[in-house]
């Protein structure tokens, strides 16, 4: 595993058969590590998204570690799941407590990971989530094969079009998981450092 120092910031090479880089934000030994996955790889999804961005700040600020990853080469949704089993993996050798979070295609790849990883997560936070990626990647079905020991949050628009996102709120609700909705689109224009504060205050409080 390479790192390398940015300031602030560290990048890292992650562990596995596909090439996964991401960045580690936050304290330089974290006790806690979220490992927070980007939108769509081919609509311009990376780790620079504004929204992991805004989560990673308000972990930051509860001392709580970020590694934002960029997926390895397209593999229509389930090399991306595996990438972010790798990157649960390598958070769980470096933080006691390792936790998930995603923006939409992202948010869907953070619960069909940490449903099917056999890394301990001990929570999982979704942004707009998608309710299908792949044939056989059915997010639903992965919010209930999640452990009923993991908590869950799942975050959405009122007004997002571009997700279908309600039967992910239907299973979540079904588990009894935390479902916070905003009044806003699948972007969260205007909104994504207060939408970063529920998701950071989430995790923090089931960390």
């Amino acid at each position: 595993m390479d790192e390398t120092d940015t300031g602030a910031e560290t990048d890292v090479l992650i562990p596995g058969a596909r090439d996964v880089r991401g960045t580690l934000d936050g304290p330089a030994d974290p006790d806690v590590l979220v490992v927070a996955c980007p939108p769509h790889p081919q609509h311009g999804g990376s780790r620079t998204d504004r929204r992991l961005r805004a989560v990673a700040d308000a972990l930051a600020d509860r001392d709580v570690g970020c590694l934002r990853i960029d997926y390895g080469d397209w593999d229509e949704g389930y090399g991306e799941r595996e990438d972010v089993r790798n990157a649960l993996r390598w958070a769980s050798g470096r933080a006691e407590t390792v936790a998930c979070f995603g923006f939409s295609f992202g948010a869907s790849q953070a619960i069909l990971a940490s449903a099917s990883v056999e890394t301990p997560v001990a929570c999982v936070s979704a942004l707009a989530p998608a309710a299908t990626i792949a044939p056989e990647l059915d997010v639903p079905d992965a919010v209930r094969s999640l452990d009923e020991r993991i908590p869950l949050q799942v975050v959405y628009g009122t007004r997002d079009e571009t997700a279908d996102w309600q039967p992910v709120r239907d299973a979540a609700a079904d588990r009894g998981a935390d479902l916070v909705e905003w009044s806003a689109d699948h972007f969260f224009v205007g909104q994504a450092a207060a939408v970063a504060t529920d998701i950071a205050d989430f995790i923090d409080a089931n960390t």
